[in-house]
C-alpha cells in the first residue's frame, strides 16, 4: 500500500505569479456584486433614515463652506482671485468634485472598523466593504449636482454640452479615493487615530488646494498647486462644465495616470493582506 503524503504550503504569490492576482481579484468582485450592493443600501439608509435633515446634509456642508469664503472675501480678509463666473457656482462645483474624493476617502478608511464584529464572524471579501462605502460619496455628489443645476438656472447660464463627459472625468477621483482608502482602512484597523487625523488632514488639504478660490500665480501656494494632483482632478471637470474645455490637459492626464497606478498598487496590497484583517480589527 502506497502512502499518500499531502504537503500544505502558504499562499505564495511568487510561485503563482503576480498576474494571477488580478484574475483572482476580478473573479472575487464579480462573485460579491450582490454583497457590495446590499452593503451600500445598508450604509445609505443607515445614514439618511436616522437623520431629521436626511439628504440635505449633502447640501449643507458645501453651502456653509462657500458661504464662509464669501463672507471672508467681502470683508477683505481673503481674496478668492479672478473668477469669470458667479462665485457661488464656481465654488459649489469645486466642492462637489472635492467632496467626491474627501467624503469617499474618509468613508473608505472607516469601512472595516465600522463592522469589526462582522469581519470576525463571517468570511467574505473585505474589499466589498471598502467599495460599497464609496457609494455614499457618489450619491452625495449626485445630490449636489441638483443644487448646481439650480444655480445655473438662477444665473441664467447654460452649462457646456461637454458636461456629458463628467461620468468619465470623475473616474480618476474615485480611483484615487479607493486606492488610498484600501490602505487607510487597514491602518485604521491597527491604529484608530488614523480616522481622526484623516478628517483634520482633509480639511487642511482643502484649504491648500484651489477649490474655493482661483489658482494662485505666485508664491509658495502656487508652487504647491503645480504639484498637487488633486487640483487637476478637481479643476478639469469644473472647467469642462463651465467652459467645455480643459486648460491644463497635461496635468490632468498625469494626475489621472497616477490615480490608476495608486489604485492598482493599493488594491493588490489589500488583496494580499485582507486574510489577516480579522486578527487586527
Amino acid at each position: 500500500m502506497t502512502e499518500t503524503i499531502t504537503t500544505y504550503e502558504p499562499d505564495n504569490s511568487l510561485k503563482k505569479g503576480y498576474l494571477s492576482i488580478f484574475s483572482e481579484i476580478v473573479n472575487e468582485l464579480m462573485k460579491n456584486r450582490w454583497l457590495i450592493y446590499q452593503l451600500f443600501r445598508r450604509d445609505f439608509f443607515a445614514v439618511y433614515k436616522q437623520s431629521f435633515i436626511g439628504v440635505l446634509w449633502a447640501l449643507i456642508i458645501p453651502i456653509v463652506s462657500v458661504g464662509t469664503f464669501i463672507v471672508l472675501n467681502q470683508s477683505g480678509i481673503f481674496t478668492v482671485g479672478d473668477i469669470t463666473v458667479p462665485y457661488p457656482l464656481y465654488a459649489i462645483l469645486g466642492m462637489a468634485f472635492w467632496q467626491l474624493f474627501s467624503t469617499g476617502l474618509i468613508a473608505n478608511s472607516n469601512s472595516l472598523v465600522a463592522v469589526g464584529s462582522m469581519i470576525a464572524k463571517i468570511n467574505f471579501s473585505k474589499k466589498s466593504l471598502v467599495i460599497a462605502s464609496t457609494g455614499k460619496s457618489i450619491v452625495s455628489f449626485l445630490i449636489q449636482f441638483v443644487l448646481i443645476g439650480i444655480l445655473f438656472v438662477y444665473y441664467w447660464i447654460t452649462p457646456s454640452i461637454a458636461i456629458l463627459w463628467i461620468p468619465i472625468l470623475i473616474i480618476p477621483i474615485i480611483l484615487l479615493a479607493l486606492g488610498f482608502g484600501f490602505i487607510l482602512s487597514l491602518l485604521n484597523g491597527i491604529a484608530r487615530d488614523i480616522g481622526n487625523i484623516l478628517g483634520l488632514f482633509m480639511t487642511f488639504l482643502m484649504f491648500l488646494t484651489p477649490i474655493l478660490y482661483a489658482k494662485p500665480t505666485t508664491g509658495i501656494l502656487a508652487t504647491a498647486t503645480k504639484y498637487n494632483p488633486l487640483y487637476y482632478l478637481v479643476s478639469a471637470p469644473r472647467e469642462v462644465v463651465l467652459m467645455g474645455t480643459i486648460s491644463e490637459w497635461k496635468g490632468f492626464l498625469i494626475a489621472s495616470i497616477l490615480s490608476v497606478i495608486i489604485f492598482i498598487v493599493c488594491l493588490v496590497i489589500f488583496h494580499l493582506t485582507e486574510t489577516r484583517v480579522a486578527e487586527r480589527i
